[in-house]
C-alpha cells in the first residue's frame, strides 16, 4: 500500500545547500519513485513566527524564496502538495487539542527543543509558541495521515513526541490517528552537513551557508575560504580529513565519474584522502575539485531557478492550489478527531435523543 509524506522548512531565509543534501535531494527522489500515494511538503509560516513573532517581514518575504527553491530543486507541483501552514486554520485548532496530552515537564525535556532555545539564547524568556512547537508539529503531520516524515537525526526527538501524542489520543479517544515514522537520509554525511567555517551544523543565523541560488562566482569564493585541517600549514605536511569540512562536503557529493571529467590524476576519493593524509597535497587543490563538483550540482538548480522567476504569479498559483487541496485533507482529520472527542455537538444525534430520555 502506497504511503503518504509530509515534510516541510521554515520560511527564515534561502534554503541552502545544508537542505538539500539533507532532504531536498531525497524528496525529489522520494516523489519521483512513485511509492507515496500522497507528498505534502509544508511552508512552515506559522513556526517560523514562533522566534521571528517581532519580525514578521522577514517571514513574509522568504515564503516565495523557499517556494523557489523547492520548484528549482526538481519538486513537481503535480505530485507533490506545495502549502503554507498559516493558511490551514484546523492545523491551530489541533494543536489546542494536543496541548492537553503533554506536559510542560515533557516539553522542556525534548533534545531538539532545548538545543534551539540554547542556540537561540532564550534563556528564561522562552516564547510559549516557541516551547509547543513540538505539538504543532505533532499536528501538522496528523492533519495529513502521513505515515512517513523524512527528517535528520536532530529531529528525531520530535517525531517521537508525535508518535506519543498519537498513541495518547488514540488510547483515549479513539483509533483516528496515524503514527508516522522517521526516515533519515541514506548517506550519513549529509545529515547534518556542517558550515563552511566548520562549525556543526550549516545556518542561515550563523552565516556559514551555501545558498542554492548562490551564483558560480560565489560558490567559488565560499568553497576557497572553507575551513580544512589547522595544523596542514604546508602542502608537505600530512593532514587530517576528521572535521575537514571539505572532506565531509567531498563525502557527501562526490562520485567516481568526478575524477575523469575534473582530477584524473586519482581514481577514487580514498586515494585522495590518503594522499592528503600522507602529505604533499594542498588544500587549494582539494578546494578546486570540490567546487567543480558542488557547482556541477548547482547549476540545473540555478537554471530552473531563473525560469521560474520570470513567472512569479504561476508560483503564487501553484501555492495557492497546493494549500486548498491540503486545507481539504486537514479538514477531514479535524472531523474525524472532533468527532472521536464527541465534540461535535450539533451532528450527534445521540447526545439530543441522551437528552430527550432525560426528560
Amino acid at each position: 500500500m502506497k504511503k503518504t509524506i509530509l515534510t516541510g522548512d521554515r520560511p527564515t531565509g534561502r534554503l541552502h545547500l545544508g537542505h538539500y543534501a539533507g532532504s531536498l535531494k531525497r524528496r525529489v527522489e522520494l516523489q519521483n519513485s512513485g511509492e507515496y500515494k500522497n507528498i505534502f511538503i509544508m511552508i512552515a509560516d506559522a513556526q517560523a513566527l514562533t522566534d521571528n513573532f517581532d519580525n514578521p517581514e522577514k517571514v513574509r518575504q522568504n515564503i516565495l524564496e523557499v517556494a523557489l527553491d523547492y520548484l528549482s530543486v526538481g519538486l513537481n507541483p503535480d505530485i507533490s502538495t506545495l502549502f503554507i501552514q498559516s493558511q490551514i486554520t484546523e492545523l491551530t485548532e489541533l494543536t489546542f487539542y494536543y496541548m492537553n496530552l503533554v506536559t510542560l515537564a515533557r516539553l522542556q525535556l525534548n533534545p531538539t527543543v532545548k538545543a534551539e532555545i540554547q542556540l537561540r539564547d532564550f534563556k528564561t524568556s522562552i516564547p510559549v509558541g516557541f516551547l509547543c512547537y513540538p505539538i504543532s508539529q505533532a499536528a501538522d503531520i496528523t492533519a495529513f495521515n502521513a505515515d512517513t516524515v523524512p527528517v535528520g537525526e536532530d529531529q528525531l526527538p520530535m517525531i517521537e513526541q508525535t508518535r506519543e501524542i498519537v498513541r495518547r489520543f488514540n488510547h483515549i479517544y479513539d483509533d483516528v490517528l496515524v503514527e508516522p515514522k522517521a526516515l533519515l537520509p541514506d548517506n550519513q554525511v549529509c545529515m547534518r552537513l556542517p558550515g563552511i567555517d566548520g562549525k556543526a551544523k550549516m545556518s542561515k543565523s550563523l552565516g556559514n551557508c551555501i545558498y542554492l541560488s548562490d551564483s558560480a562566482e560565489e560558490v567559488q569564493k565560499k568553497i576557497m575560504s572553507m575551513y580544512t585541517d589547522p595544523t596542514h600549514l604546508k602542502v608537505t605536511d600530512p593532514g587530517h580529513i576528521e572535521g575537514n569540512t571539505v572532506f565531509t562536503y567531498l563525502d557527501a557529493f562526490c562520485k567516481p565519474e568526478h575524477f575523469e571529467k575534473y582530477w584524473n590524476e586519482y581514481m577514487s576519493l580514498d586515494e585522495v584522502k590518503e594522499h592528503y593524509q600522507k602529505g604533499g597535497l594542498g588544500d587549494v587543490k582539494v578546494k578546486r575539485f570540490l567546487n567543480s563538483i558542488v557547482n556541477e550540482e548547482l547549476e540545473p538548480i540555478r537554471e530552473r531557478r531563473k525560469e521560474y522567476e520570470k513567472d512569479i504569479e504561476s508560483v503564487y498559483k501553484i501555492l495557492k492550489a497546493g494549500t486548498e487541496k491540503a486545507r481539504e485533507t486537514a479538514s477531514q482529520t479535524l472531523y474525524k478527531v472532533k468527532n472521536a472527542m464527541k465534540l461535535n455537538y450539533f451532528d450527534n444525534k445521540e447526545l439530543l435523543t441522551e437528552r430527550l430520555t432525560r426528560l
